[in-house]
């Protein structure tokens, strides 16, 4: 296996968490009390996921000799992300805590996807640039409309129920 460089490595790693977000967002749908407006921002956040992951995988492949190398780091960070979610979001899960678990999950990846940014302004891959100017904004708004659902979906919460 080709040993990667830190850029390479977070490369994988922003390739991982798009595969990661796909499962978590058909997870975070199929909770009760997901209104269509939200189900829509959730099919949106999919099918983006989809796409970086494709764009991802386009530049991983652009690094001679690292793209098996570079999937492999990504297959493993989408391991670790989905044990997460699985540990967060159990069978009493509802949508509000589908919803935390994305501002949580959403929050990594924007860290992520800026780190990739910063690793690159050294090492000036125009591949990775292009993957970052396009996806960097996509990620902020991802994390905005999550943390918005989760608002909404506390606002509509009983805070002197009992859990």
């Amino acid at each position: 296996m080709a040993e990667l460089t830190n850029l390479e490595t977070k490369l994988g790693e922003v390739l991982g968490l798009a595969m990661a977000a796909q499962g978590a967002t058909e997870k975070v749908k199929a909770l009760d009390e997901i209104d269509g407006e939200l189900a829509k921002a959730l099919e949106r956040m999919h099918k983006e996921a989809k796409q970086a992951e494709e764009r991802a995988t386009d530049v991983a492949g652009s690094f001679e000799g690292k793209k098996t190398a570079i999937l492999e780091e990504a297959r493993d960070v989408k391991k670790k992300a989905t044990e997460m979610m699985q540990d967060y979001l159990d069978s009493d899960a509802d949508a509000l805590d589908g919803f935390e678990f994305l501002t949580m999950a959403e929050a990594g990846e924007v860290g992520h996807w800026e780190i990739l940014k910063t690793l690159n302004e050294r090492a000036r891959d125009s591949g990775v640039q292009e993957l970052v100017e396009w996806g960097i904004p996509i990620q902020q708004r991802h994390l905005e409309e999550v943390r918005q659902g989760s608002l909404k979906l506390a606002a509509e919460e009983d805070p002197n129920e009992t859990s």
